[in-house]
């Protein structure tokens, strides 16, 4: 994408009001006003909420919210010109119950409060494939205790990837940290049962597997102390 369109999709992304974007200074010391209060004055309801942690485009945060008018889903990515792209679909569908967060997912922790959040899901992050930083995995215990500190204790953590090495070491992850596996596999469309995982496909998951690439899936809790 040019620099010029760039430029013209953040000046758009002013204009909606379901976009969230807050400044380093502001959100540690002035604080997220949403922060425990979601339901509230945004949705408007007391429906579940469900976050995508580095959204991309938007296009599974828009699916989910698509296919489950009976939940709220919340897209978090730092690319501002990608965001445009779910901002507009949702506007296109009037889709209610969608917003987005423009913030590093390391300061996560900044935008919610305890118990304000049902499910996460993961999609497709990058797996991080040096040791040195294995702590900017987003299923790396660093980032599950941020998790915690507003996932619901029965709240579900969804992964899919195309990565084998974010699969094996999220697997290893749950079992070494004691977590409550629910479901996994290798190959998530080579699976029989009909799963609602399979119902939205981005367009580069849906690339990967035209390449011959096979999805990976988990879905597991967070341990109760």
């Amino acid at each position: 994408m040019g620099r010029k369109k760039k430029l013209i999709h953040f000046a758009e992304n002013d204009t909606f009001d379901n976009l969230f974007q807050f400044g380093f200074e502001e959100i540690t010391k002035t604080g997220f006003p949403l922060k425990g209060n979601w339901h509230k004055d945004f949705f408007h309801n007391d429906h579940p909420i469900v976050l995508e942690l580095g959204c991309g485009k938007g296009e599974y945060t828009v699916g989910l919210a698509r296919n489950n008018p009976q939940k709220n889903f919340i897209g978090i990515d730092i690319k501002g010109a990608r965001l445009w792209r779910g901002l507009n679909t949702a506007k296109d569908e009037s889709l209610a119950n969608v917003a987005f967060i423009r913030s590093r997912i390391e300061m996560i922790e900044h935008y919610f409060s305890t118990d304000e959040v049902s499910e996460i899901w993961i999609t497709f992050p990058d797996p991080q494939p040096r040791k040195t930083r294995e702590r900017k995995r987003l299923t790396s215990p660093w980032f599950l205790a941020k998790y915690k500190l507003f996932l619901l204790k029965d709240g579900i953590i969804h992964l899919k990837t195309d990565s084998d090495l974010m699969y094996e070491y999220t697997c290893e992850m749950i079992e070494n940290e004691q977590h409550i596996a629910l479901f996994s596999t290798n190959d998530l469309y080579a699976t029989a049962e009909p799963m609602d995982v399979k119902n939205i496909r981005t367009f580069y998951e849906q690339r990967w597997l035209n390449e011959g690439l096979t999805i990976k899936y988990v879905a597991f809790r967070l341990k109760n102390e």
